[in-house]
């Protein structure tokens, strides 16, 4: 009597559970059929409603505990069957979830759901063979992918998003790889995958200490985290070589500081914005030591790595100018400028496009062979040798290939004096202005009336043969 009465009264509890559950009030609906249990802890229907409702409020882990315990109770309850591979598969043990299917299809193989659900859970099987084989060749990008489409079927496997968090770090997608860390450490703050994919994130954005921090709380969570050990040493001697390395820089060690970043380049390929920042480094110190190829190479390494490196573009940029490589120079500064429009950049860049200006002109420092620091005195002696050596009459006995060779020499040279020798010509030719301007068109002068007003005017000066090839210059 008094068990039927308990049994009436659990009924009604599990009615107003109905209730509440059909009106997506799944907190009452919990209540009711957890007083239901109380009332009648051997009745499998009752666990099997609270499974669902547990289900919907996506408490999994609960919902398994519920839909076991109705299974146990009753072997042949098909929708605890249902329910138990459910919550195997939203947890993201397929194989578990693929047992329970196959039990309700063994008690109702015409069963739709059952059916559905077998096909769903060997789906996530086959996603995890394959996320397995991808992620062993790097292929971080399908790994991503098998893992979204695991999480359909499987949305509260923090396996699955944990390795679809760690790939996400791999290639470079940190806020979207911490975001999916910070959802599960909100709910398991003791999770040391989470706390790892966490300082991974971190210690490719060049946050290093910060992320060992974390990697060290995720070692303290389950010493034997292979991969938070590994990232934890990594990230110390990454941090200590690249600080050895400053520091020898900064008191003048060059030498040293080169071999200290190029031993800190060594240690982890993969952490690209560090090594990044470790080429722009090396690129530096191979500048002081005058080795300008190198730091090109080492910067030409960095931005390759970072294409948003503002510091190594503006390093091997000044590497080109220092080495005339100045459309490179311009293309970088451009580069430069169009990132971070300051003065500064502008100016640069600026002085940039002068100098492949100027480069573009004929060189008269180069074709009277002194230096831009020239003397008055030095620019005399230098157009007195090469205009001797150049002077038509002094080839008059060569061929005509040989003699219209020389006679252009002859005119650059006179040409070069004739810029060189005057302050105000030279003032705008140093400063990259045009020479045509202000009457100074240089196709109009004549090389033989400057060679003539600098040896003294007509007769002053003449080339004689005392032989063949042989001459000998005679004064007035």
């Amino acid at each position: 009597m008094i068990l039927c009465l308990l049994f009436r009264e659990a009924e009604s509890f599990k009615e107003q559970g109905n209730a509440y559950y059909a009106k997506k009030d799944y907190n009452e609906a919990y209540n009711y059929y957890t007083k239901a249990i109380d009332m009648c802890p051997k009745n499998a229907s009752y666990y099997g409603n609270r499974a669902a409702t547990l289900m919907m409020l996506g408490r999994f882990r609960d919902a398994l505990g519920d839909a076991q315990q109705s299974v146990r109770l009753d072997d042949s309850f098909v929708r605890g069957h249902l329910r138990e591979g459910k919550c195997h598969l939203s947890l993201g043990n397929a194989m578990a979830a693929c047992r329970s299917f196959q039990r309700a299809l063994e008690l109702d193989h015409k069963n739709a759901q059952a059916q559905q659900e077998f096909k769903n859970a060997n789906a996530v099987i086959e996603y995890e063979k394959i996320a397995e084989t991808d992620f062993e060749k790097r292929d971080f990008r399908k790994v991503v992918f098998c893992m979204d489409r695991a999480l359909e079927f499987a949305p509260a496997c923090h396996r699955f998003k944990i390795l679809k968090a760690e790939c996400l770090a791999m290639l470079g997608r940190y806020p979207e790889a911490q975001s999916v860390a910070s959802d599960i450490l909100r709910m398991d703050s003791t999770n040391a995958d989470a706390l790892y994919v966490r300082g991974l994130c971190l210690y490719y954005e060049d946050c290093i200490e910060k992320a060992v921090q974390f990697f060290v709380q995720a070692l303290r969570m389950a010493p034997d985290h292979e991969k938070a050990c590994v990232a934890c040493r990594n990230a110390k001697a990454l941090k200590a070589k690249k600080e050895d390395g400053n520091k020898a820089f900064k008191e003048g060690n060059y030498k040293l500081a080169y071999e200290l970043y190029t031993e800190a380049l060594g240690i982890d390929p993969n952490n690209i914005k560090t090594n990044a920042k470790l080429y722009c480094n090396r690129g530096t110190v191979n500048s002081k030591l005058r080795k300008l190829d190198d730091a090109i190479e080492d910067c030409t390494s960095a931005v390759k790595l970072d294409d948003t490196y503002i510091k190594a573009y503006l390093r091997r940029a000044q590497c080109y100018m220092d080495t005339e490589q100045y459309e490179e120079a311009v293309r970088d500064y451009e580069k430069v400028y169009q990132t971070e429009k300051t003065k500064e950049h502008k100016q640069l860049l600026k002085n940039a496009q002068m100098e492949l200006k100027k480069s573009k002109r004929k060189d008269y420092y180069k074709i009277l062979g002194v230096d831009k620091n020239a003397s008055e005195d030095e620019i005399k002696k230098a157009y007195r040798k090469r205009a001797l050596m150049h002077h038509p009459d002094r080839h008059s006995g060569a061929s005509a290939e040989v003699q219209k060779e020389e006679e252009k020499k002859f005119k650059e040279v006179g040409e070069a004096f004739t810029i060189l020798s005057d302050p105000k010509k030279k003032t705008r030719y140093d400063s990259g202005q045009d020479l045509d301007e202000e009457g100074m068109n240089m196709g109009d002068f004549d090389a033989n009336n400057i060679f003539k007003a600098f040896f003294g005017g007509p007769g002053g000066f003449s080339f004689e043969a005392s032989g063949p090839g042989n001459f000998f210059f005679q004064f007035g």
